[in-house]
């Protein structure tokens, strides 16, 4: 037989273009239509019901930047119609390539009902099936004019991602609004070719279940008359009847799939927009739902079905019902699907807290699973934390994003700082946003790492990043995959169902340790330094409100701020999400983020003073506040007296310019450049700075990388450097102890002041800089002499290593990553930690030096500062303050023990005299990182710590108040069935450790 493959193939995809598809509405009338534009911010659902209207016609130009349009189109059901399928196709201007990231829409009907959602791919109302003639029909559209920020030339910085730039333009054009019949025997049989069509393009050529399809389809177009394809379809289906019911092969993969609309709580819109995603989302999927008996939705993020509670009751009672039936299901058990290598210990473990408790106070539902498709890169502490929160799971995709290797399985499991291990998996469809195209299913197939051992996957089906989810068309085409010979079998299911399966097959599945690093999205751990320092701040500030409300409230009674803190966590956590942390989303986003940030500090400083106030009393005794976890200048964790004398520093000339710092335990050399020569480790003689290199180095690159501005660092950036040895100024500080260094480069300025703490080993630099640059990346150096294959970067609960060499191509695709509050290096016996109290990218390479002493240079270098263009052309521009410090001599307990000194500095008042601790720790090397009141309201102190050094630890809390008693919980407060539960003997606790084990203890007061 002549092969006339691609004849066919090209045959069927014209016939389907322009003949099918558009034979699936073959007759239409148009809709009357009319338009209110609301000025200023979105109006409730009842005032743009009630807003009269402007006629408008298709055709017409509407929508400026931001705004929202309320259309009513009205119109009548023709009488031929009676018995018919008809719906209203309603087309605000969309680009069907596009969904999520326009002009979208929430049909309502008059009475402020709502309907569904409207997007580029889902323009249709069902009206009524079947239809009775004369029928009026009279909807309302809450439409938003989002612009395009991200076009088809991606990457263009533009001015449109605020309000305050996007001027009033309008944006879209009104196109189809039309009442019409839908011929629902075309529309199946348009879905019955684009599977047979696409499924066919994915077999060998030389398959003969490809060339059964390809004559099954020929001979089905034969059927078809072009010219009335709707007196023929029937027909034409029914020559497809036999390649369709072709079986799948016993060995087929499995694929689950799982409706999904992934919304980002805000990135290319703010999050005011979000909470209306949100709303046209579940009010679509529950439309759905009810038309599709078989399909099941997932969705995660506490936080918007917060959002959809409060704002559209209307859509909450139909998802309430929904949850009820088992078909509408809450995933991932936390309040956003947030960054994870930046948050916090305690922030990562809240997102768990709040979200998994949403889901159990509303529907009495827990999560086993932690969803995080998006998100870009996973920290190593992660594992402990899910579990500790009482999950098991993980599911992510965005690993896929690698771009130098491949990561080695689909399913595995993931093990933690501490041991912790979690079943997780990888979708090998390789995309949050599934839509049942057989191209996503064949590659499903064929990436599955795990063959022969597995046969399970996930497919999250439906549209995503801006929402809008599953159509039905994707939920037709699974219907069509359930049993097909050629193609995986597709089945709806739940995560939790997924996850079951998928852990029966495969018990003994391979390990990956540590952290899962993204080699993509590097440059997110810089970006956008205003938003990160707000979230670190508000981050330590929290820990100062509960420990001091705490404490206030068993010591004199002190109304604990319940609903506060509750509050302004869930807001911390909001913007954790993984596009505004890591400073990826719009100027409008960032704008009020740091607006955000400091009206919590605000409040939260209220709550710490008020707290202090309390507990201080009236006097006169100069008291230091001491949040901090370790004991420092005689001031005790958790408590308040008198400091210690701290000894002295002193400020010398020297002979060729600049100055040297002492303080009897460090000498610090600064050079008439104002650069750091020499810093001497008193004790053991020690040099920290590799010879002939200088520290405290601002070093300027060119930053444009091939795409994702905010988002991405290339490594190419290190090709060319600046070094900023010029300095306008080296002067001693107005303190007479300190040294201020002034700088000028491009169009931005840098001052900073380094000091020496009296009695402490640590030269703390303050930095300042005026920044105005463009497309650049600014980085802190300090080249130390010191040896060390790896290094130590804290991370959640603990600490991560790192090489210091690039052996591997894994090795050299972390050429940016992030720490928390320190990294430590360390020979045996000596060590140099460099702490901070606002940053998170960072950079580590090692040269030998190949005169001299031959030894090895490990350079740390800090990034501060970037300026990409996109999506927020004005990122970073303005006034940042950063405060490190280097700690010569560390070990890795210094190193801890400092990182939280920076972060939390001591507060002063006067008052009648010391304040204990509610709980006090024999070991330095377990950290306490919360003590709280009980979220329950019962009043029990809640503390929770963890071994923070990398070894075993026996230690033992003391209480400061009368306790009766004491039990091991999990995240959520709840206790555990734990055989090594800690029992209290008086005023004591003994616990036993595990190498950064985590552990909450509830102690219930008398």
């Amino acid at each position: 037989m002549h092969d006339d493959r691609t004849l066919v193939e090209a045959r069927l995809k014209r016939v389907l273009d322009e003949r099918i598809r558009p034979a699936v509405y073959p007759e239409s009338v148009p809709l009357d239509v009319a338009v209110w534009h609301a000025p200023g911010e979105p109006v409730p659902v009842a005032e743009g019901l009630a807003a009269e209207p402007e006629p408008i016609e298709p055709g017409a130009r509407w929508g400026a930047p931001w705004g929202t349009s309320w259309f009513r189109v009205t119109g009548t059901v023709p009488e031929e119609w009676a018995g018919r399928t008809v719906e209203a196709v309603l087309d605000l201007g969309f680009d069907e390539n596009m969904p999520g990231f326009q002009c979208e829409g929430l049909v309502y009907r008059p009475d402020g009902t709502p309907v569904k959602g409207l997007n580029p791919r889902n323009q249709w109302v069902r009206v009524a099936a079947p239809a009775e003639g004369g029928e009026e029909v009279r909807l309302h559209v809450e439409a938003a004019s989002n612009p395009v920020i991200l076009g088809h030339r991606p990457f263009v910085p533009t001015p449109l991602g605020d309000r305050e730039t996007a001027g009033g333009e309008p944006q879209y054009t009104l196109a189809r609004m039309d009442l019409a019949v839908l011929d629902e025997d075309v529309w199946q049989l348009m879905i019955d070719l684009e599977v047979l069509g696409e499924l066919m393009a994915e077999l060998p050529v030389d398959s003969p279940r490809r060339w059964d399809i390809l004559r099954a389809v020929d001979r089905a177009l034969d059927a078809v008359d072009l010219q009335d394809v709707n007196a023929t379809a029937v027909r034409a289906r029914s020559l497809l009847t036999g390649v369709l019911a072709a079986p799948a092969a016993p060995s087929a993969h499995r694929i689950s799939a799982v409706g999904h609309a992934h919304i980002d709580s805000a990135w290319l819109w703010p999050l005011r927009e979000t909470v209306r995603k949100a709303a046209r989302t579940t009010a679509s999927m529950t439309a759905l739902l009810d038309d599709e008996p078989e399909f099941v939705f997932a969705m995660s993020q506490a936080q918007q079905w917060a959002w959809v509670k409060e704002h559209r009751p209307e859509v909450w009672a139909r998802v309430k019902k929904a949850v009820a039936d088992g078909r509408f299901v809450p995933a991932g058990g936390m309040w956003v699907e947030s960054d994870t290598n930046m948050p916090g210990s305690e922030a990562m473990a809240r997102q768990f807290v709040h979200g998994k408790r949403f889901f159990l106070d509303e529907f009495g539902i827990e999560n086993d699973e932690a969803w995080l498709p998006d998100t870009f890169g996973f920290a190593a502490g992660l594992p402990q934390i899910i579990r500790a929160a009482g999950s098991r799971y993980l599911l992510t995709q965005k690993i896929s994003w690698s771009r130098t290797n491949t990561f080695p399985h689909h399913t595995f499991l993931w093990e933690g700082v501490d041991g912790s291990r979690i079943f997780t998996h990888f979708p090998p469809v390789d995309t949050y946003n599934c839509s049942m195209h057989g191209a996503e299913i064949a590659h499903a197939v064929r990436a599955f790492r795990d063959k022969g051992v597995a046969r399970h996957s996930l497919a999250p089906t439906g549209w995503g990043d801006g929402g809008g989810g599953t159509t039905r068309e994707m939920v037709a085409k699974a219907a069509r995959l359930r049993d097909l010979e050629g193609s995986a079998t597709v089945t709806w299911e739940t995560p939790s169902a997924f996850f079951a399966k998928a852990e029966a097959e495969y018990p003994e599945p391979p390990v990956w340790v540590g952290e899962l690093y993204l080699e993509l999205h590097r440059a997110t751990l810089t970006s956008q330094a205003g938003t990160k320092q707000g979230n670190r701040r508000s981050e330590h500030l929290l820990r100062e409100a509960e420990l001091w409300a705490a404490t206030a409230a068993v010591r004199t009674g002190f109304p604990y701020p319940y609903a506060e803190l509750d509050r302004i966590w869930k807001t911390v956590l909001l913007h954790q999400f993984h596009d505004i942390l890591p400073g990826s989303s719009i100027a409008w986003v960032h704008r009020e983020a740091r607006a955000t940030y400091a009206r919590i500090a605000g409040e939260l400083t209220g709550i710490v003073e008020s707290a202090q106030r309390a507990l201080a009393g009236e006097g006169t005794t100069p008291l230091v506040f001491n949040a901090a976890p370790h004991t420092r200048a005689g001031v005790p964790a958790g408590g308040a007296r008198t400091p210690a004398a701290e000894g002295r520093t002193t400020l010398d000339a020297r002979p060729d310019g600049g100055y040297v710092l002492a303080n009897g335990l460090l000498r610090v050399e600064i050079d008439a450049r104002g650069l750091i020569v020499s810093a001497r480790d008193v004790a053991s003689g020690r040099e920290t700075i590799a010879p002939g290199r200088a520290a405290n180095l601002l070093q300027l690159h060119p930053d444009l990388p091939n795409m994702w501005d905010a988002w991405d660092v290339d490594e190419f950036y290190r090709n060319q450097v600046t070094d900023l040895t010029d300095a306008d100024e080296v002067a001693a500080g107005p303190d007479g102890v300190s040294v201020r260094v002034t700088r000028s480069f491009g169009t931005s300025r840098a001052t900073q002041v380094l000091s020496l703490t009296p009695g402490e080993r640590r030269l703390v630099v303050d930095t300042e800089v005026d920044w105005h640059e463009t497309e650049k990346f600014l980085k802190l150096a300090f080249p130390l002499d010191l040896h060390a294959e790896r290094y130590a970067s804290e991370t959640q609960f603990g600490h991560f290593h790192r090489p210091t060499h690039t052996n591997t191509s894994w090795e050299a695709a972390r050429f940016e990553a992030c720490n928390h509050r320190f990294v430590h290096l360390e020979e045996p016996g000596w060590g140099v930690a460099i702490v901070n109290d606002s940053t998170y990218g960072h950079d580590v390479t090692r040269t030998v030096r190949t005169d001299g002493d031959r030894g090895t240079t490990t350079t740390v270098r800090v990034s501060l500062l970037r300026a990409p263009r996109f999506p927020d052309p004005e990122t970073d521009q303005g006034v940042h303050r950063f405060r490190h410090a280097l700690v010569p001599g560390a070990r890795i307990g210094d190193a801890v023990r400092e990182g939280w000194r920076i972060n939390l500095p001591e507060r002063r008042l006067t008052g009648a005299g010391e304040v204990a601790p509610l709980v006090t720790v024999d070991r330095e090397a377990v950290v306490v990182t919360a003590v709280k009141l009980a979220d329950d309201g019962s009043g029990d102190v809640v503390v929770r710590f963890h071994e923070a050094h990398g070894g075993r630890a026996l230690a033992t809390l003391t209480t400061g108040f009368a306790a009766t008693d004491v039990e091991a919980t999990d995240l959520l407060e709840r206790p555990l069935a734990d055989t090594r539960a800690p029992r209290l003997d008086g005023d004591r606790i003994t616990v036993r450790l595990r190498p950064f084990e985590l552990m909450t203890l509830r102690l219930k007061r008398a």
